[in-house]
């Protein structure tokens, strides 16, 4: 959109897409628990990005077409972002019914930042999803008066940011592969963010 992330127009849009995106959301949690759909896939990444900033950005729900840069640090080469998905995606998927829910949406929380699949958005898709894997493993919308993406977007942003910038002091050599150790401390972190929901057994 002409005229910058500064313009009034463009902030409008973008809460628009914000409400857009949670209604989408919310009714895909539904779904998926109704029908006993307990995996993610390409499909719900793109459309999760595609309903925050289309409108915003031409390439809105498509993996990225070229380099990008986030302050200090360089995702992985653009042509390495379908099959790092493959990776994650299936890996979600395996891990889904052993691993701690916090855990698990703590994973996907970290990878999506991490590659960087889209254009823009990434934090907005990666809280989406991480809000998507909690509520499916869980059975329900989770109550409160935000959700999680919500809460790590405001008032815990930078709580969120630290945990990320924990995650990936692990050094890998190979941005695909998950040390254990790493996520479960960025877990560790995340389970501060959602603390809201501790009276669920979240543990």
């Amino acid at each position: 959109m002409a005229g910058g992330e500064n313009h009034s127009s463009y902030q409008a849009l973008q809460s628009t897409n914000s409400k857009r995106q949670y209604d989408y959301l919310s009714a895909i949690i539904r779904a998926a628990i109704d029908i006993n759909r307990n995996v993610i896939s390409h499909s719900i990444v793109k459309s999760l990005n595609y309903h925050a900033i289309v409108g915003l950005h031409s390439a809105a729900g498509l993996y990225r077409p070229c380099q990008v840069k986030v302050g200090k640090y360089e995702p992985p080469a653009f042509y390495r972002v379908e099959p790092l998905m493959d990776d994650f995606i299936n890996m979600i998927n395996v891990k889904w019914e052993n691993t701690k829910p916090t855990l698990l949406a703590a994973l996907a929380l970290w990878k999506i930042n991490e590659i960087h699949p889209f254009i823009n958005g990434n934090g907005r898709t990666a809280r989406a999803v991480c809000y998507f894997i909690l509520c499916v493993r869980f059975g329900m919308e989770l109550p409160g008066s935000q959700t999680v993406p919500e809460l790590m977007g405001n008032e815990h942003r930078t709580k969120y940011q630290e945990a990320l910038e924990a995650a990936d002091k692990g050094n890998l050599n190979e941005i695909h592969s998950c040390n254990v150790n790493d996520y479960h401390k960025f877990s560790t972190c995340c389970n501060k963010t959602i603390s809201h929901y501790h009276a669920y057994n979240l543990r």
